[in-house]
């Protein structure tokens, strides 16, 4: 009976995963070059992707200070980046905005979109 589970839950997992690689937008970018003294031209091509992040400095200390319970929930992070005071005071208050605002928070962080990153 395990053994049939096992492998029901591995064949739901391989094709959900199968479907599911490369599912971010690359963009692909062509940049040429010309040598001016041998008129040879160089193409190359980039890709990069918008979910790639430049991860800062100031992105790593915020993150840590979110993800460590006691900062996370004093809105250490929040301080930190320059939140305004009242905000920070009813993140306090709230616990978090009910622990959704801490999420929300962490993911903008991960992501670079938080306000003053």
């Amino acid at each position: 009976m395990k053994f049939k589970l096992t492998l029901a839950l591995m064949s739901i997992f391989m094709l959900v995963g199968s479907y599911s690689y490369a599912s971010f937008p690359v963009e692909r970018q062509t940049v040429t070059t010309v040598n001016a003294t041998t008129n040879v031209e160089e193409t190359e091509t980039v890709l990069s992707s918008p979910a790639a992040v430049d991860w800062s400095e100031d992105q790593t200390i915020a993150f840590v200070l979110w993800i460590i319970p006691i900062t996370g929930f004093l809105a250490g992070h929040r301080w930190f980046l320059g939140s305004p005071w009242y905000w920070n005071l009813a993140f306090i208050l709230t616990g978090g905005f009910f622990l959704v605002g801490w999420i929300i928070d962490g993911i903008d962080i991960i992501t670079g979109r938080y306000p003053g990153l």
